[in-house]
């Protein structure tokens, strides 16, 4: 090789890559899936679940070359958090908010009590999640979550979730043919994906099943209850819009526990409420953040937004809930 001419090497190793490459490709066929999903049905019942179950749940199974495609070309579009709120937050879904936290009003505020955490949230949770209910995602969960596994990148976490779906099936909470959600393998109004189901969900009407899917008792209990493991502090809000009266407040942004200080310290920082009035004189600790860098919208966050973005890491999915909870308190 060392003797051949720098085109022909370099013609070599491109044959190379490209045979690899279909080789690859090859492999995740859907024969290969069948062969994967054989494996994943004797690791299941490995590992204690009942066989016939398994059969039965590994027989309806199918690749879903789709859900693979959507995993790798996910959009990476520019967007500021003004224009996401104006998609996530337009004046319709304000209105239904408001209109839905109204009619389930006795509900809400018993679960609210009950898990200490305000009813405007979890309806603020509800409708972002899924516009209350309306979108919910019809992928099969098990075939979603065996392909994503299969597909290989995060082999780990996908098999984690399917042997959680599978613990799902067999405590009676739903039914194969019934069993839908997003591409990803998030289910029902909540959009938990089955290891946080399985954490979180909750039978609040006691009929024996988590009903996350059709059961509004038990879509807004496993809400409040995700919030309330997590830190949620019912006398708290989520935070607030701000401004800043001297720039060198923005080295102490970020969500890190070194910048977690009490309102006081950025009183002194030079930060204001958004009218420029002095912040609240109250023993209360905040996170200061800029999602859209210094140019964008800046707040300060509470300890209730810390647990917002354990659900969703997104600073702006975690805005725009808190958003939508400020204007359901309004009213429309």
């Amino acid at each position: 090789m060392s003797n051949m001419p720098t085109i022909l090497v370099k013609s070599c190793l491109l044959l190379c890559c490209v045979l690899t490459f279909h080789s690859v490709a090859e492999t995740k066929s859907e024969q290969g899936f069948i062969k994967y999903v054989q494996k994943l049905a004797d690791e299941a019942i490995a590992q204690g679940f009942d066989p016939q179950l398994v059969t039965d749940a590994t027989a309806s199974t199918q690749y879903r070359p789709t859900v693979i495609k959507a995993d790798k070309n996910q959009p990476e579009r520019t967007i500021t958090l003004d224009s996401y709120l104006a998609t996530r937050v337009p004046d319709w879904k304000v209105k239904q908010a408001v209109a839905l936290l109204e009619s389930h009003r006795g509900l809400l505020d018993e679960i609210g009590s009950r898990y200490g955490v305000q009813p405007r949230f979890i309806v603020a949770l509800w409708g972002n999640e899924s516009n209350f209910g309306k979108i919910q995602g019809n992928h099969d969960v098990l075939s979603a979550l065996a392909s994503l596994a299969y597909e290989g990148r995060r082999e780990a976490l996908f098999k984690k979730q399917f042997f959680a779906a599978l613990t799902i099936l067999e405590q009676g909470h739903t039914t194969l043919d019934t069993f839908k959600g997003s591409w990803a393998g998030a289910m029902g109004q909540s959009q938990f994906m089955p290891t946080s189901f399985l954490t979180y969900a909750v039978d609040y009407d006691g009929d024996g099943r988590k009903d996350i899917w059709n059961n509004y008792a038990d879509v807004f209990a496993s809400i409040a209850h995700y919030l309330a493991s997590e830190g949620w502090v019912e006398d708290y809000t989520w935070g607030r819009q701000v401004k800043l009266t001297d720039k060198s407040a923005t080295q102490f942004t970020g969500l890190d526990k070194d910048n977690f200080v009490p309102l006081s310290i950025w009183q002194q920082r030079g930060v204001r409420r958004f009218d420029m009035q002095d912040l609240p004189d109250v023993p209360v600790k905040a996170s200061l953040i800029m999602p859209d860098g210094e140019e964008g919208r800046v707040y300060l966050v509470y300890t209730n937004f810390h647990t917002l973005m354990r659900w969703n890491r997104s600073a702006y999915f975690g805005v725009s809930v808190g958003y939508l909870s400020d204007r359901i308190k309004r009213g429309y």
